[in-house]
Protein backbone atom coordinates (compact mmCIF):
# COMPACT_ATOMS: atom_id res chain seq x y z
CA UNK A 1 0.00 0.00 0.00
CA UNK A 2 1.08 3.60 -0.52
CA UNK A 3 2.30 5.37 2.56
CA UNK A 4 0.24 8.36 3.72
CA UNK A 5 3.05 9.63 5.92
CA UNK A 6 4.92 11.40 3.11
CA UNK A 7 4.06 15.03 3.65
CA UNK A 8 6.64 16.28 1.16
CA UNK A 9 4.99 14.55 -1.79
CA UNK A 10 6.33 11.88 -4.11
CA UNK A 11 10.00 11.86 -5.01
CA UNK A 12 11.31 12.16 -8.56
CA UNK A 13 11.90 8.41 -8.61
CA UNK A 14 8.34 7.70 -7.44
CA UNK A 15 6.91 10.03 -10.08
CA UNK A 16 8.96 8.29 -12.75
CA UNK A 17 7.74 4.92 -11.53
CA UNK A 18 4.10 6.07 -11.61
CA UNK A 19 4.67 7.35 -15.13
CA UNK A 20 6.05 3.96 -16.14
CA UNK A 21 2.97 2.17 -14.82
CA UNK A 22 0.67 4.60 -16.59
CA UNK A 23 2.51 4.03 -19.87
CA UNK A 24 2.45 0.26 -19.44
CA UNK A 25 -1.27 0.30 -18.63
CA UNK A 26 -1.93 2.36 -21.77
CA UNK A 27 -0.01 -0.15 -23.88
CA UNK A 28 -1.83 -3.15 -22.43
CA UNK A 29 -5.30 -1.58 -22.79
CA UNK A 30 -4.60 -0.40 -26.35
CA UNK A 31 -3.25 -3.79 -27.41
CA UNK A 32 -5.38 -6.26 -25.47
CA UNK A 33 -8.52 -4.37 -24.48
CA UNK A 34 -9.93 -3.07 -21.22
CA UNK A 35 -11.14 -6.40 -19.86
CA UNK A 36 -7.74 -8.04 -20.35
CA UNK A 37 -5.80 -5.21 -18.73
CA UNK A 38 -5.33 -6.72 -15.27
CA UNK A 39 -2.82 -5.35 -12.79
CA UNK A 40 -0.89 -8.59 -13.23
CA UNK A 41 -0.48 -7.99 -16.97
CA UNK A 42 0.40 -4.34 -16.43
CA UNK A 43 2.99 -5.34 -13.83
CA UNK A 44 4.42 -7.95 -16.18
CA UNK A 45 4.73 -5.32 -18.93
CA UNK A 46 6.62 -3.13 -16.45
CA UNK A 47 8.83 -6.02 -15.37
CA UNK A 48 7.68 -5.93 -11.77
CA UNK A 49 4.98 -7.30 -9.43
CA UNK A 50 1.44 -6.22 -8.61
CA UNK A 51 2.67 -5.31 -5.13
CA UNK A 52 4.96 -2.63 -6.52
CA UNK A 53 2.06 -1.08 -8.45
CA UNK A 54 -0.02 -1.18 -5.26
CA UNK A 55 2.62 0.90 -3.51
CA UNK A 56 2.09 3.70 -6.03
CA UNK A 57 -1.64 3.30 -6.73
CA UNK A 58 -4.45 2.20 -4.45
CA UNK A 59 -5.83 -0.03 -7.19
CA UNK A 60 -6.65 -0.34 -10.87
CA UNK A 61 -9.28 2.41 -10.72
CA UNK A 62 -6.78 4.99 -9.48
CA UNK A 63 -4.33 3.94 -12.19
CA UNK A 64 -7.02 4.32 -14.85
CA UNK A 65 -8.02 7.72 -13.48
CA UNK A 66 -4.39 8.81 -13.76
CA UNK A 67 -4.37 7.76 -17.39
CA UNK A 68 -7.43 9.92 -18.03
CA UNK A 69 -5.93 12.92 -16.28
CA UNK A 70 -2.57 12.59 -17.98
CA UNK A 71 -3.83 12.02 -21.51
CA UNK A 72 -6.52 14.70 -21.41
CA UNK A 73 -4.01 17.23 -20.05
CA UNK A 74 -1.57 16.19 -22.78
CA UNK A 75 -4.20 16.71 -25.48
CA UNK A 76 -4.96 20.20 -24.19
CA UNK A 77 -1.25 21.02 -24.00
CA UNK A 78 -0.85 19.96 -27.63
CA UNK A 79 -3.95 21.53 -29.17
CA UNK A 80 -4.28 24.84 -27.29
CA UNK A 81 -0.92 26.34 -28.36
CA UNK A 82 -1.78 25.66 -32.01
CA UNK A 83 -5.11 27.41 -31.58
CA UNK A 84 -3.55 30.30 -29.64
CA UNK A 85 -1.08 30.92 -32.48
CA UNK A 86 -3.95 31.41 -34.95
CA UNK A 87 -5.31 34.91 -35.45
CA UNK A 88 -8.70 34.44 -37.15
CA UNK A 89 -11.61 32.20 -36.25
CA UNK A 90 -11.13 30.27 -39.49
CA UNK A 91 -7.48 29.67 -38.65
CA UNK A 92 -8.39 28.61 -35.11
CA UNK A 93 -10.96 26.12 -36.34
CA UNK A 94 -8.41 24.75 -38.80
CA UNK A 95 -5.79 24.54 -36.04
CA UNK A 96 -8.21 22.67 -33.79
CA UNK A 97 -8.94 20.06 -36.45
CA UNK A 98 -5.37 19.68 -37.67
CA UNK A 99 -3.70 19.59 -34.25
CA UNK A 100 -6.33 17.25 -32.82
CA UNK A 101 -5.77 14.68 -35.54
CA UNK A 102 -2.01 15.19 -35.47
CA UNK A 103 -2.03 14.42 -31.74
CA UNK A 104 -3.98 11.30 -32.59
CA UNK A 105 -1.35 10.27 -35.13
CA UNK A 106 1.46 10.74 -32.61
CA UNK A 107 -0.36 9.16 -29.65
CA UNK A 108 -2.46 6.34 -31.06
CA UNK A 109 -2.10 4.05 -28.02
CA UNK A 110 -3.10 6.77 -25.54
CA UNK A 111 -6.31 7.59 -27.36
CA UNK A 112 -7.20 3.98 -28.04
CA UNK A 113 -6.85 3.38 -24.29
CA UNK A 114 -9.09 6.36 -23.50
CA UNK A 115 -11.61 5.07 -26.03
CA UNK A 116 -12.00 1.95 -23.88
CA UNK A 117 -11.66 3.50 -20.43
CA UNK A 118 -14.51 5.99 -20.79
CA UNK A 119 -17.34 3.45 -21.28
CA UNK A 120 -15.89 0.73 -19.04
CA UNK A 121 -15.13 2.52 -15.78
CA UNK A 122 -18.35 2.18 -13.78
CA UNK A 123 -19.51 2.78 -10.23
CA UNK A 124 -21.22 0.29 -7.91
CA UNK A 125 -24.57 0.93 -9.62
CA UNK A 126 -23.17 0.24 -13.09
CA UNK A 127 -23.15 3.86 -14.20
CA UNK A 128 -20.24 5.30 -16.18
CA UNK A 129 -17.90 7.16 -13.85
CA UNK A 130 -16.54 9.40 -16.59
CA UNK A 131 -18.60 10.57 -19.53
CA UNK A 132 -17.11 12.27 -22.58
CA UNK A 133 -20.38 14.10 -23.06
CA UNK A 134 -21.52 16.85 -25.43
CA UNK A 135 -21.37 20.31 -23.90
CA UNK A 136 -18.10 19.64 -22.08
CA UNK A 137 -14.94 21.76 -22.12
CA UNK A 138 -13.96 20.63 -25.62
CA UNK A 139 -17.33 21.63 -27.09
CA UNK A 140 -17.27 24.97 -25.28
CA UNK A 141 -13.83 25.72 -26.70
CA UNK A 142 -15.04 25.04 -30.25
CA UNK A 143 -18.24 26.96 -29.59
CA UNK A 144 -16.22 30.03 -28.57
CA UNK A 145 -14.35 29.91 -31.88
CA UNK A 146 -17.59 29.61 -33.82
CA UNK A 147 -19.22 32.47 -31.92
CA UNK A 148 -16.17 34.65 -32.53
CA UNK A 149 -16.30 33.85 -36.24
CA UNK A 150 -19.96 34.81 -36.40
CA UNK A 151 -19.23 38.07 -34.58
CA UNK A 152 -16.49 39.01 -37.06
CA UNK A 153 -18.53 37.90 -40.07
CA UNK A 154 -16.16 35.08 -41.01
CA UNK A 155 -18.85 32.50 -40.32
CA UNK A 156 -22.47 32.38 -41.39
CA UNK A 157 -25.35 32.24 -38.92
CA UNK A 158 -25.94 28.80 -37.38
CA UNK A 159 -26.38 27.30 -33.92
CA UNK A 160 -22.83 27.26 -32.45
CA UNK A 161 -23.71 24.51 -29.99
CA UNK A 162 -24.99 22.14 -32.67
CA UNK A 163 -21.98 22.84 -34.89
CA UNK A 164 -19.51 22.42 -31.99
CA UNK A 165 -20.96 19.03 -31.02
CA UNK A 166 -20.87 17.96 -34.69
CA UNK A 167 -17.21 19.00 -35.09
CA UNK A 168 -16.19 17.23 -31.89
CA UNK A 169 -18.02 14.09 -32.98
CA UNK A 170 -16.32 14.21 -36.38
CA UNK A 171 -12.87 14.38 -34.79
CA UNK A 172 -13.70 11.52 -32.42
CA UNK A 173 -14.97 9.59 -35.42
CA UNK A 174 -11.50 9.73 -36.97
CA UNK A 175 -10.17 7.64 -34.09
CA UNK A 176 -13.01 5.14 -34.44
CA UNK A 177 -12.28 4.80 -38.16
CA UNK A 178 -8.52 4.57 -37.60
CA UNK A 179 -8.99 1.90 -34.92
CA UNK A 180 -10.70 -0.27 -37.52
CA UNK A 181 -8.36 0.68 -40.35
CA UNK A 182 -4.76 1.33 -39.21
CA UNK A 183 -3.82 2.14 -42.82
CA UNK A 184 -6.19 5.10 -42.94
CA UNK A 185 -4.56 8.11 -44.64
CA UNK A 186 -4.78 10.59 -41.77
CA UNK A 187 -3.35 13.61 -43.65
CA UNK A 188 -5.91 13.14 -46.44
CA UNK A 189 -8.69 12.62 -43.89
CA UNK A 190 -7.61 15.82 -42.12
CA UNK A 191 -7.68 17.85 -45.34
CA UNK A 192 -11.18 16.63 -46.15
CA UNK A 193 -12.43 17.35 -42.64
CA UNK A 194 -10.98 20.87 -42.66
CA UNK A 195 -12.48 21.57 -46.08
CA UNK A 196 -15.85 20.20 -44.97
CA UNK A 197 -16.17 22.41 -41.90
CA UNK A 198 -14.66 25.52 -43.46
CA UNK A 199 -17.30 25.29 -46.19
CA UNK A 200 -20.01 24.49 -43.64
CA UNK A 201 -19.23 27.52 -41.48
CA UNK A 202 -17.94 30.27 -43.74
CA UNK A 203 -19.94 33.41 -44.31
CA UNK A 204 -20.82 35.04 -47.61
CA UNK A 205 -17.84 36.33 -49.58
Amino acid sequence: MRSDSKSSGPTFTELARRRQFVDCAIEVIAEQGFAAASLAKIAARAGTSKGVISYHFSGKDELLEQILLDVLADVVGFVEPAMAAATTATEKLTAYLESGIEYMRLHRAQLLALRQIFPNMRDADGNQRFVNEPGGARDRSIEEILTEGQRTGEFRRFDPTVMAVTIRAAVDGVLDHWAMDPDLDLPAYTRELVSLFIHATRGKT
